[in-house]
């Protein structure tokens, strides 16, 4: 039986006693809530222990860190978490799991089953359907680290990183299908000091997507696919808009992507800027576009606003980019002519198409190559 009060150092908290039931069929949701807010009153350390089992958690769950004195609580999960088959219920909420301004906070393994796929068919029959629920996401939050979790079939994004620093997401996995739409992995914005390694993504949209406010990120061993690659953007939706600063991304595996590594931005005026971005070392298998910047992308907007872009692309590496693209333009630049990309620099790249020489698109850029740079043209 669990006390409230304040406990000792490194107090574990079992689901099971807050009356979470692991048969997949009652709703777990006031349990965790209430493991959480006595978490938040452990004076030093707690563990939020989730055995094996299958929980359903049928309601957006918010951890807050307002009234929290804990000094630091990890969520540690052995068991599966699952959505409710109504995909209504999931489906008018902003996110499944939402931590909300908190600190020095863990989570720990599991797998989060969110269940998208009935709302992801509504959509593609164009039905009055609920946006959906982001499966994970932090908001004004630091000192965070998500290790070991699986996240499947989320309604929209996997993970979500908003106005945060200092965090790391490691050994994960994430999976959904080709068509589910707007699953991307893994979104960051308006955030600092992040560093993604060894994740497996598989989904319907952007792997991992870099919005606006981004800096100092490191993506390390990444494998993305099916999927839409690696995205700095979409920028330029306001234009008023923090810019995005030194990115690395080393050691990625694209395969069947619709692209690589890219750069888009809306063709709108706007005070944004991309600076300081390192693409080091990446394979690439049957990619449609290896390496894209894209200033004119408006996906079948139906108001396109046919302006010059005006987010500054400057200072952007690519290193020892190999593989094979799936389309004969392996590298496109189509960058503003009022504010061109500058500073683009290439070395040790090799791509081809289905055996034969690529070929290069580019428009107002600037930059240089150095060695072997396969196809060139570009710079």
């Amino acid at each position: 039986m669990v006390h409230f009060g304040q406990f000792d150092a490194r107090t574990s908290l079992n689901v099971l006693s807050f009356g979470a039931k692991p048969n997949g069929v009652i709703d777990s949701t006031k349990a965790f809530s209430d493991a959480w807010d006595t978490a938040c009153r452990v004076a030093d350390s707690a563990v939020i222990y989730v055995p094996k089992g299958r929980y359903l958690i049928g309601q957006e769950v918010r951890f807050k860190g307002e009234s929290c004195i804990s000094k630091e609580i990890t969520l540690k999960i052995d068991g599966t978490l699952i959505g409710p088959q109504d995909y209504r219920l999931l489906g008018k909420e902003e996110n499944w799991f939402s931590f909300i301004g908190v600190h020095n906070v863990t989570v720990l393994g599991g797998y989060f089953d969110a269940k998208g796929s009935t709302l992801w068919s509504c959509k593609a029959n164009g039905n009055n359907c609920p946006e959906g629920a982001t499966t994970l996401r932090f908001m004004d939050s630091y000192n965070i680290r998500i290790k070991g979790v699986s996240s499947l079939n989320s309604q929209l994004f996997h993970i979500a990183i908003n106005r945060c620093r200092n965090i790391k997401i490691e050994d994960i996995r994430i999976i959904a299908p080709d068509e589910s739409p707007n699953t991307d992995g893994i979104h960051i914005q308006l955030s600092t000091d992040i560093e993604v390694r060894n994740a497996s993504i598989k989904t319907g949209d952007d792997c991992i997507s870099i919005g606006p406010g981004t800096k100092n990120l490191m993506v390390y061993g990444i494998t993305c696919g099916p999927g839409h690659g690696i995205s700095i953007g979409s920028l330029a939706k306001d234009a008023e808009e923090q810019g995005v600063e030194n990115v690395t991304v080393k050691k990625a595996v694209f395969v069947r992507t619709d692209n690589g590594l890219r750069i888009k931005s809306w063709p709108r005026h706007s005070n944004g800027f991309v600076e300081r971005v390192r693409f080091l070392g990446a394979r690439m298998v049957d990619v449609s576009n290896p390496i894209l910047i894209d200033q004119n992308y408006c996906p079948g907007h139906p108001s396109c606003p046919y302006q010059e872009s005006g987010i500054k692309i400057n200072d952007v590496i690519y290193s020892r980019i190999m593989g094979t693209s799936a389309t004969k333009v392996a590298i496109k630049m189509d960058c503003s002519e009022r504010f061109p990309c500058t500073r683009i620099r290439m070395q040790a790249v090799n791509l081809t198409y289905y055996g034969e020489a690529a070929k290069t698109s580019c428009t107002n850029v600037s930059g240089k190559q150095l060695g072997l740079v396969l196809p060139s043209g570009c710079l």
